[in-house]
């Protein structure tokens, strides 16, 4: 994969709720009616969440995966009859388009291609014989797919992933003083544990 992958649309959510995590931390108060009531953290505790999440999903997360579902686009300097795509897991393909050199944006039936599913959740685009692959293309990276990448919504996100960005969140809010700032160094083995069975391990 010689060049880095773009998101077009990011996640509508995280993959665990502000709510999730102040009940893993035990700090939900409730007024009478049993209503959870804001928390004077609360703004803390989300930053906290928000940074898990980012050193986890996506190309720069350290599991090469994304969580919730998202948009990515792929470029490449010229058409294979097998592409892998650089992120997992894949749910599907939005387009393939390529660019001429008069500046033309083309974009390759759906039935000239197919999405191929592997282990651990990498995926190929295999182009079928019967697509004839230009080979008179444009710019450094002219051929672009768009593909749709995650498990889905937040409740379709591993439980093991899911409490790794609690306990994530729990180790920074619990020593806070300790760390002064957001430290990845300074994490729970345990976290490791969890998620190194989702790490990319090559491209």
């Amino acid at each position: 994969m010689p060049f880095d992958p773009v998101r077009i649309s990011a996640p509508t959510e995280a993959p665990v709720t502000l709510d999730e995590v102040k009940a893993h931390l035990r700090v939900v108060e409730r007024d009478d009616a049993g209503n959870a009531l804001q928390h004077e953290d609360d703004a803390l505790i989300q930053s906290y969440i928000d940074a898990a999440v980012s050193h986890l999903d996506g190309w720069s997360g350290v599991l090469g995966r994304c969580l919730v579902e998202q948009t990515w686009r792929a470029d490449f300097a010229a058409f294979t009859q097998c592409m892998r795509l650089p992120l997992a897991p894949v749910l599907s393909i939005a387009s393939v388009r390529y660019r001429l050199p008069d500046g033309t944006i083309s974009t390759v039936a759906a039935d000239n291609y197919a999405l191929e599913l592997q282990g651990g959740g990498s995926a190929l685009v295999w182009f079928k014989s019967k697509f004839s692959r230009p080979s008179n293309l444009y710019e450094r990276r002219p051929v672009s797919i768009e593909f749709v990448a995650g498990y889905g919504v937040a409740s379709n996100v591993p439980a093991a992933l899911k409490h790794a960005i609690m306990m994530m969140v729990a180790h920074w809010y619990q020593h806070a003083e300790a760390v002064g700032q957001v430290s990845f160094e300074e994490l729970p083995f345990a976290v490791s544990a969890l998620t190194s069975p989702f790490r990319r391990i090559s491209l």
